[in-house]
């Protein structure tokens, strides 16, 4: 019986001969019409066959589960838009070969929206086995890109990016305007191609292509008191506070202990019985406060974006100069983002499998973050000036950055992607030999910036009531990537 073999073949192209091979293919192309329709959660194996027209035996001819089927498919796409890169790549001067894969990225994305919808936007809504295969076809693509860069001349200047960090960022672009509908992308394409040329330095000096650790810098003092974290559980027998109280205190909880199950389980797999559980309320209170999971993970994501949207603003208006102010909004972002890594998987690993009304506001929270980058226009020298779209790129690539170091661990060590962050911001603007100028000069001053008296000991407290405040101490700022 086949299972899980991959086809190279496009769901939109004529079927393999044979009856099999037909109805494996009308299985994928179910897939993705359901997936795209309903998103992963709708799209269950009814869904699918009858999208495909086929049986529900027949779809266990080859699959075991829906999950299986998502899978097949996810490779499917990959392995056909992966082709496409190479030749693309293959096919124009080595030096262009960046350039040569985006245009490939866009194409795949124009011929073929519900593939590279399905591709680009739903397998990131597909759990830890869906993101596992999306994350790495993105390596994939990236070693087709630097295998062609690795055969030019040290003097040669190509972009100086992590490539499967910008990959994942431009799927990500691609997706939010597949989900709007838009199928003229060859805006976006220029924009994209002028901004990623704004990264160039000769061969031998690329010094951000890999994404090895930058040295941690001095704890924020911009940090609130206290990192996000539910208020502790009343005792037993009756509380002595006021019933808005009580109330507040089970609310919060059961946002935290959501965000604790989900960072465990994922949001698909994660139910309302753990999540009570982990609280330490009943369901009767948990279904007077929400009307269901998705409200409560809807509830802890708002928190999270918030607070690291304050922390970042706090910090940032304390530079004086954009580039100081940059670094401080980043360095705080960053150690905040650490200290809180449940809410941190929330935000930037689990937010998609929520359904449209989750996506939209992960679309809006980045956008939102595009404030901070305005003012480097006044700091640019003669240079083209960045578009809008390039400004979203740049908060994409960040967000992915910052992704990929919430899934690999239940620790992320985000403080040491400082430097990427700080480049990605900067380059554009002032370009990327001031840019890391800067950077060093920076990161060269650990321990000899004075910081403000700090007050005693840390402590947790309740998110609710937490403050930003100078003269704070952050914790777990000094560790470095495992």
């Amino acid at each position: 019986m086949p299972r899980r073999a991959a086809s190279k073949q496009s769901i939109n192209t004529p079927l393999q001969k044979g009856r099999k091979a037909t109805q494996r293919e009308r299985l994928l192309a179910g897939m993705v019409a359901a997936a795209n329709k309903e998103g992963y959660s709708g799209a269950s194996v009814s869904a699918v066959i009858g999208a495909a027209g086929v049986s529900r035996p027949t779809f266990y001819d080859y699959f075991e589960d829906r999950d299986d089927c998502f899978l097949a498919t996810i490779v499917d796409v990959q392995a056909r838009l992966l082709d496409d890169v190479r030749a693309a790549v293959v096919d124009a001067p080595p030096k262009q070969a960046v350039a040569s894969a985006i245009r490939a990225l866009v194409a795949f994305a124009s011929a073929q929206p519900a593939a590279a919808r399905f591709l680009m936007k739903e397998a990131l809504a597909g759990g830890p086995v869906a993101l596992g295969a999306r994350d790495q076809a993105l390596e994939e693509t990236a070693r087709v890109i630097e295998d062609t860069l690795s055969t030019l001349d040290n003097s040669v200047s190509v972009p100086d990016l992590p490539l499967a960090v910008l990959i994942g960022s431009i799927h990500r672009l691609l997706a939010t305007r597949l989900r709007r509908g838009e199928r003229v992308l060859s805006g976006l394409l220029e924009d994209l191609i002028a901004w990623v040329d704004s990264y160039s330095q000769p061969v031998a000096e690329r010094r951000w292509s890999t994404l090895a650790p930058s040295p941690t810098p001095d704890p924020s003092p911009f940090l609130p008191r206290t990192a996000l974290r539910a208020p502790p559980a009343l005792g037993p027998g009756r509380p002595r506070m006021a019933e808005e109280e009580v109330s507040e205190n089970h609310r919060m909880r059961i946002m935290f202990a959501t965000s604790q199950v989900v960072s465990e389980r994922g949001y698909t797999a994660a139910t309302v019985a753990e999540i009570t559980r982990m609280a330490g309320v009943d369901g009767r209170e948990f279904y007077r406060l929400y009307a269901d999971k998705q409200e409560a993970f809807s509830a802890i994501h708002e928190l999270g974006f918030q607070y690291l949207m304050a922390v970042t603003a706090g910090a940032f208006f304390a530079g004086s100069s954009w580039p100081e102010r940059i670094w401080e909004a980043y360095r705080a972002a960053t150690q905040s983002v650490q200290e809180n890594p449940t809410v941190a998987k929330v935000g930037f690993v689990e937010s998609y499998a929520v359904g449209p009304r989750g996506i939209q506001r992960v679309e809006d929270s980045r956008i939102a973050f595009t404030i901070f980058l305005q003012e480097g226009f006044r700091v640019m020298q003669g240079e083209p000036a960045p578009s809008r779209s390039a400004l979203e790129a740049i908060v994409t690539m960040i967000f992915e950055l910052i992704y990929r170091e919430a899934r690999a661990g239940s620790e992320p060590h985000t403080t040491t992607l400082l430097g990427q962050v700080l480049h990605l911001c900067l380059a554009p603007f002032m370009g990327s030999a001031a840019a890391n100028a800067f950077i060093d000069e920076k990161l060269a001053e650990k321990g000899k910036a004075k910081t403000p008296a700090r007050g005693g000991t840390r402590r947790r407290e309740p998110a609710g009531k937490t403050k930003a405040a100078k003269g704070t101490k952050a914790a777990k700022a000094g560790r470095s990537r495992k």
